[in-house]
């Protein structure tokens, strides 16, 4: 009885996975902007990352004055 009333995913019309939206959207965000975009972005995430390395040595070396 149970089983009648549960519904498989492809029976909800309309819905998708959230793997699906994110797969649309990379796609249109692709055709919108282009590879510039990604490439500038990426650039932007990569000085964050090396900024943050930094950040870190400091204050493993201030850690390391205080002991």
């Amino acid at each position: 009885m149970a089983e009648d009333k549960r519904r498989s995913k492809k029976d909800v019309k309309g819905t998708m996975t959230v793997q699906e939206a994110g797969r649309r959207g990379g796609m249109k965000t692709a055709q919108t902007h282009g590879r510039d975009f990604y490439e500038a972005i990426g650039h932007k995430g990569g000085q964050r990352v090396k900024e943050l390395i930094e950040e870190g040595k400091r204050a493993k070396a201030l850690n390391a004055e205080k002991e």
